[in-house]
């Protein structure tokens, strides 16, 4: 079940805070945001951003421990992604039958 960002916020505890931003970025802001609202986007923003460093805190955490990803090793990582996006788009077009 979607449950959007906006729904999400509605439920749950919140609490009003005051930011300073550029004009022009709270425009573009209440441009794109209008259907769901400044808050609901200001929180996406927040949580994909939160997000975002802990996944860089993670892999910084893994480099340490394991040494740096070899140019080999993403090569592999990539061409099994793209495996596996084939494989998706070709269930897709048989309607979500296995291949």
């Amino acid at each position: 079940m979607a449950v959007t960002v906006a729904s999400m916020v509605g439920s749950m505890a919140t609490k009003k805070v005051t930011v300073t931003i550029p004009e022009e970025l709270l425009e573009e802001v209440k441009a794109e945001a209008a259907d769901q609202g400044i808050s609901a986007y200001v929180t996406e923003a927040i949580r994909t951003k939160r997000d975002q460093d802990r996944l860089t805190e993670l892999v910084d955490w893994l480099e340490d421990e394991y040494g740096p990803v070899t140019d080999d090793r993403l090569a592999a990582a990539r061409a099994e992604l793209d495996e596996i996006d084939a494989e998706h788009d070709r269930r897709r077009k048989a309607g979500g039958k296995a291949a």
